[in-house]
Formats: C-alpha cells, sequence, structure tokens
C-alpha cells in the first residue's frame, strides 16, 4: 500500500467517525432528514465526497437511508410492502392477471363448496340463467362478473373475499379495458355457459375438489381464449400446468 492510499483511508475513516459521532451527538429519532451534504460536511469539517463515502458505509448498517432528491435519513430504509391499485395495475398484464386468477379462483371454488349456503346457490343459479339470457357480450361480462363475485363471497371468508375484489379490481382495468372485437353476444354454445354451470353443481353438491377443478378448467380455457393473440405457436399447442395437482 503506498503512502497516497493510506492518506486516502486515512481520511475515509476519519470522516466515518466524525459523522458517527455528529449522530451520537444529536441523538436523533428515526426517521429525521439530516442537514444537506454542504451543510454536513462543513459541521463534522470533511470534505462532500468523503462524506458520501462514510454515508454508503452507515447505510449498509442500516444506520440512515438516502432518497435522491430528498436527502439522507435516519433509520433503516423504510420498506413499501403494499402496492396500491394503481400501481399493480401499470405493472402487470393479462398474463399474470390470468395466472393469479388461476391459482386464487380456483381455491375460492373450493371454499365455496365447503362453505356456501342456500341462499348463496340460489343466488348463482339466477346469475346462470341471467347470463344465458344475455344478448350482449357487455350484459354476459356484468353476469360473468357477478357469478365469480358470488362464488367468493360464498367463502364467507372476509379476508379472502377482499383478496379477490383486489384482484377482481385489476383485472377489469387490465382484461376489460381492452375492447373486445366480436360484434353482438355470447353464442349459445359458448364454453363458460358450461363451465359456469358445472363449477356451480359442484359447489351446490358440496363437492371440493370438482369445485376447484371446474374452476381451474375454466379459467385455463378463458386464459388461452384471452391470450391466443400474444402466444406464440409453442405456447398455445401447449396447456397451462395445474399448480395445484388438481388434474
Amino acid at each position: 500500500m503506498d503512502r497516497q492510499t493510506r492518506r486516502d483511508d486515512t481520511r475515509k475513516d476519519g470522516a466515518l467517525i466524525q459523522l458517527r459521532a455528529y449522530l451520537a451527538q444529536q441523538d436523533l429519532p428515526p426517521a429525521s432528514r439530516l442537514p444537506p451534504e454542504r451543510e454536513l460536511s462543513e459541521l463534522i469539517g470533511v470534505s462532500r465526497g468523503d462524506l458520501r463515502k462514510a454515508f454508503v458505509v452507515l447505510e449498509e448498517e442500516g444506520q440512515v437511508w438516502r432518497h435522491v432528491g430528498k436527502g439522507t435519513f435516519i433509520g433503516p430504509k423504510p420498506t413499501d410492502t403494499l402496492l396500491t391499485l394503481h400501481g399493480v395495475e401499470r405493472q402487470t398484464n393479462p398474463s399474470e392477471v390470468m395466472r393469479t386468477r388461476l391459482l386464487m379462483e380456483t381455491a375460492v371454488a373450493r371454499e365455496a363448496a365447503l362453505n356456501a349456503n342456500r341462499n348463496d346457490i340460489d343466488a348463482m343459479q339466477r346469475c346462470l340463467k341471467a347470463s344465458r339470457a344475455s344478448k350482449t357480450w357487455r350484459e354476459y361480462e356484468t353476469s360473468d362478473n357477478q357469478l365469480h363475485q358470488l362464488i367468493a363471497g360464498a367463502t364467507h371468508n372476509s379476508l379472502l373475499i377482499a383478496l379477490y375484489d383486489a384482484l377482481n379490481a385489476v383485472r377489469r382495468t387490465i382484461v376489460w379495458g381492452r375492447k373486445r372485437s366480436e360484434q353482438g353476444g355470447p353464442p349459445k354454445d359458448h364454453h363458460s355457459f358450461r363451465d359456469h354451470e358445472a363449477i356451480v353443481a359442484a359447489i351446490s353438491e358440496r363437492d371440493i375438489d370438482a369445485a376447484g377443478h371446474a374452476m381451474y378448467e375454466h379459467l385455463q380455457r378463458v386464459e388461452l381464449r384471452l391470450l391466443k393473440p400474444f402466444l406464440n405457436e409453442r405456447e398455445s399447442a401447449q396447456p397451462a400446468a395445474d399448480p395445484l395437482g388438481l388434474r
């Protein structure tokens, strides 16, 4: 190690010592903002470059955290564990939405089969009839949305319902926000009619496995139909794997 390197290391160590001493003397509470670099470097008698290097050490230790344009703060950097729905909508895509639906709504259907009461099932049956009577795609999509909400509600699990509602809000923005190319309404043999009836029948019979399986198969078909324009030939030829081992 040459003499210049030793001098540089000594200077950096000195800045770190001075900064630690300043923070100990001030005894600032967490989230307090420190003075700007120019002011703080003058207060403790070090260069701004050495001060930044000292901050790097303290940041690695969790003693301070820095926000570009706002300053340096006492304590570890806060973690934003919850994204707003708007933030999620900006980051996700139809493929992620459908994969999440496959995971969540399969479990929701199983829970509905276990916990649904007579009123829940009657409401689902009425929704099936309304769906069959749809004259336009908008009417059908309204009934489809209502049925899936009824199934979630039939779990009678407040947290699960809240999570489903959040997923559904993102789904409506990401998927329903796309304009449908077809004119008119769903054909009489539209696959979702049969799929929905199979799901409701399984829930009515308290068949947990059948309800989960029927929901998974339904959403898998929806996924392939929705994403077909975006999938390559290989992906279109292969069905999605069953993450819950229901097949």
